[in-house]
């Protein structure tokens, strides 16, 4: 199970804890480009991504294409405001 967290570069909140503890944080330019990286994690082998729940408003494809995929789990986790 290869598990990442997804967020935004200018994001300076969510996962910075556990990136300090070595887990796999994922930074994207621009929350438009989502479902592209979401996209590429899958083609690598991701099969657990988090995302903050403000990063998941830009997806297009999260409640339709992924939500009754069984290689893949998506957590929308509470973004810190």
């Amino acid at each position: 199970m290869k598990m990442i967290f997804l967020k935004c570069k200018d994001d300076t909140k969510n996962y910075r804890m556990l990136k300090g503890f070595g887990f796999d944080v994922f930074e994207i330019d621009s929350p438009e480009q989502i479902d592209n990286k979401i996209e590429e994690l899958k083609k690598n082998n991701y099969t657990t991504i988090f995302i903050p729940d403000e990063l998941a408003s830009f997806s297009e494809k999260l409640t339709e294409n992924y939500k009754n995929d069984n290689q893949l789990n998506i957590v929308i986790t509470p973004g810190k405001k």
